[in-house]
């Protein structure tokens, strides 16, 4: 009986998540090679079993799959320029963080030296790596995401977003704008309960509680509305949760919580009530922001 041997990969970048992807290949038995512009943070992952490639030229000719997480895409360029005619017939799948204009222009720029190119999202802070909740996003030709999804595997859970190299960037950045909004109101909250003496940890509780059934739902329920471009109201109207919206920046001003957050929310309904379309849900504001 013949098993397959785990595959081999480069690893272009040691900062604190090129280091994490290099520790997870290792843990997942993968034989790795890694380069860093600054030698010595090599030393760990060597201790693991890692072999140190001193040039950039070596890293490139050691493995059939290289993964870069280098500081831009310049600097990806940067690190394989002089190496083009070693490239060819290799993979590369990028893990550094830039625009999707970005990754398109790569993509090209790999097609035509014969390489084939996915583009990457790290959905995870570098301790994350290799966990349950970890997720990386692809972008760029499927048959190469399935020839090497059982070694990405080893840093989290692999979703094929389809051939377009610049669409795992468009979600990368849409998705922070989610956290981002997401954290921001979760400290809104955590601040306007916490004046009337609440512990952050009894309203995390609850709140986690609400944004995983109710508001997940709420996204779920409206997704198939902002295709349709048609918004009813069935559940919440936009005055009903303009109502709401007052309630909370009466609270916010009575016990000195800053307001900007609740107004900007506020504003963009405001916007769509006074155009008439009080009584839609509350994905008409799509329309407030797409615009």
């Amino acid at each position: 009986m013949t098993h397959d041997l785990p595959e081999s990969v480069t690893v272009l970048g040691l900062g604190a998540m090129g280091t994490a992807l290099a520790h997870a290949f290792r843990t997942a038995g993968h034989p790795t090679t890694v380069w860093n512009r600054t030698p010595g943070r090599a030393e760990p992952l060597v201790a693991r079993g890692a072999v140190a490639a001193d040039l950039p030229g070596a890293a490139v000719t050691a493995n059939r799959l290289i993964v870069a997480c280098l500081l831009d895409y310049d600097a990806v360029r940067a690190v394989l320029a002089g190496q083009e005619a070693a490239l060819a017939g290799r993979t590369l799948v990028n893990l550094t963080s830039g625009s999707p204009e970005q990754a398109r222009e790569t993509a090209a720029w790999a097609a035509g030296l014969g390489l084939d190119y996915l583009d990457g999202a790290i959905m995870i802070t570098p301790p994350g790596i290799g966990g349950p909740d970890a997720t990386l996003l692809y972008s760029g030709a499927s048959d190469v995401l399935a020839r090497h999804r059982p070694t990405l595997a080893a840093l989290g859970e692999p979703v094929d977003l389809g051939p377009d190299a610049g669409v795992a960037g468009l979600y990368d950045t849409a998705l922070l704008g989610l956290m981002w909004s997401a954290l921001s109101g979760w400290l809104h909250g955590a601040a306007l309960v916490g004046a009337d003496g609440v512990r952050a940890e009894e309203f995390t509780a609850v709140a986690t509680r609400w944004l995983s059934g109710a508001v997940a739902g709420f996204i779920g329920r409206y997704a198939p509305q902002l295709d349709a471009r048609t918004y009813p109201g069935d559940d919440a109207s936009l005055n009903v949760h303009l109502a709401a919206m007052d309630h909370l920046l009466h609270a916010s001003e009575a016990r000195g919580v800053d307001t900007a957050l609740p107004e900007l929310l506020a504003a963009q309904v405001r916007r769509a009530v006074t155009d008439g379309h009080g009584g839609d849900s509350y994905a008409r504001l799509i329309e407030v922001i797409a615009k």
